[in-house]
Order: C-alpha cells, then structure tokens, then sequence
C-alpha cells in the first residue's frame, strides 16, 4: 500500500473514523465516573489523564496495528503513565499520532468540550487527520487530495480580512516558557472587538478555523498529539498552521520525539499578518 495513494489514503481516513467513532464511545462510558489521576511522565505540573484515555487509545492503537503493522504510532500515553507512546521505526514513514482524549480536563468535570484525534504524518506533514466531538458527536475529518469535512459539508476558511465580529480561540493555559502571560493575551482580553472563545481542547478550537467560525486559534502549551490531527484539517480547508514566530509548523522532525511543547497557530491566509503582527508583539 503506498501512502500516496489517494485512493488508499481514502480508506486510511474512513478507518480512522471508524477507529474514532469506537473510541468515543468508550470515553463516553466512562463520562462522568472517572478519577482524575497525574502523569508521571508529564513535563508540566499535575498534567491530568484518566483511565478512559488510556482505555482510548489501547482501543485506537490496537486497531492500528492490526491493520498497518509497520507504520509508526505516537501517542499521549502508554498504560503505565510513565512515558509517552513512542513506536517510530521510520520518521519520515506512516506515523499515526493519537490523542485518546483533547480536553481532559473538561471531560473529567463533566464539560462537555473533548475529543478524540487521530492524525497522520507521512515525512514529517500531516496528511491525514480526524477530530472527533465526542459528546455532539460531530466529525472533522481531511485526508490530503480530499478536502476537509464536518459529516458531509465541506470545509472552507473565512475569504475575508479580520473586523469587528472576528472570533479568536485561546487555549486556558497560556503562560509562555518563561511563565508570563504573553501581552498579546492581555491586550486581546482587555478589549471587545474581537470575540475571544475558549473551549479547553485545543484540537476543536484548532478546527473552528476550518470551519470558518473563528480565524485564529492559538494554542501556547500543546504537544504534538494536539497538533497533527486538526493541522491536515485546517491545511485541507485553506488555512494554516503557524509557530508563534510565524514560521510552518510542519515538516516536524519526529525523531526521539518525547513530548517537547508544540506552540501553534491555527490562521486563514486573510487573517495571517494581522495575527503573527499581533503575537509577535
């Protein structure tokens, strides 16, 4: 199977929803009956997990390997908690990136902003991605050739420059790596003009912008789990996917990948100087 196929890549994407659709509904069974527990692994302070994610992506992985027993799998977390999953033989192969539950935290006090992403990167680019949103259960989903999709209406990004009514998604937790609070956070905070939205997973404020609600997500603390998924969604649908110096995100180097910060914005070709201008500040 070569993963330039588009035909194939077709099937790569429906079996990642299918894949998708089975893990939400094992997140959904264990909704509101979990323990919020703490990685040990975890490069940030008390970072949550619970047993539904690692029941999730035991689920998606042992699907992916039955099926593409040489391609590279990373993932959020392993049974243990003591590591990440980290099983990439070939970086610049098929390498599958899961996140088994974005937004655990709201997921654990009962908020119903979560969802369950699979993405897929071939030489370091996204090629294929799914985020699914689990509790209204909608599915965003691209495959590279094949454009980006919620169900069955296509995606498109916002044509038009940022005005008044333009809306901006911001992840929680947005101190920088130093711990402050970038300025650009407060000036955006302090004013009304722009429509500041925060929904505490950063792969489904990713997606807005594909959606052509918002045309701006940033997200300040993600990893790459976070990141590849809505990435081939946003890039399918027009947009882009920036670091916090206006520099592509991707290619991705994922050699010895352990869960490095992955900082990102997602943006519309329109929205792209006004942005990076307002970040870089």
């Amino acid at each position: 199977m070569t993963w330039d196929s588009s035909e194939n890549l077709a099937h790569d994407l429906q079996f990642a929803v299918e894949l998708a659709r089975g893990a939400g509904k094992i997140v959904l069974d264990h909704y509101g009956k979990v323990e919020r527990l703490t990685k040990t692994h975890s490069m940030t302070t008390a970072e949550a997990v619970t047993d539904a994610d690692r029941a999730s992506q035991r689920f998606i992985v042992a699907g992916l390997r039955r099926r593409y027993e040489n391609d590279g799998i990373i993932g959020e977390e392993n049974d243990s908690g003591s590591a990440i999953t980290f099983e990439c033989p070939d970086p610049n192969g098929r390498v599958w990136v899961i996140d088994p539950i974005d937004g655990t935290n709201n997921f654990v006090a009962g908020l119903g902003n979560f969802g369950v992403c699979i993405g897929m990167m071939k030489e370091g680019m996204p090629v294929l991605g799914v985020v699914y949103d689990v509790t209204r259960d909608v599915m965003y989903t691209a495959a590279k050739g094949h454009g980006a999709w919620i169900g069955s209406r296509r995606l498109s990004v916002q044509p038009g420059a940022m005005n008044d009514s333009s809306v901006i998604m911001l992840t929680s937790n947005l101190l920088d790596k130093q711990g402050q609070l970038p300025p650009f956070t407060t000036r955006w905070l302090s004013q009304t003009n722009w429509k500041i939205r925060m929904l505490g997973s950063a792969a489904l404020e990713a997606v807005q912008v594909a959606a052509g609600v918002a045309q701006g997500a940033i997200t300040m603390n993600g990893k790459l789990w976070d990141v590849a998924a809505p990435a081939a969604i946003v890039q399918e649908a027009g947009g882009l996917i920036l670091s916090l110096s206006g520099r592509p995100v991707f290619p991705f180097d994922l050699r010895e990948y352990s869960g490095a910060k992955v900082p990102f914005v997602a943006t519309t070709p329109a929205a792209r100087d006004v942005m990076m201008d307002e970040v870089g500040r």
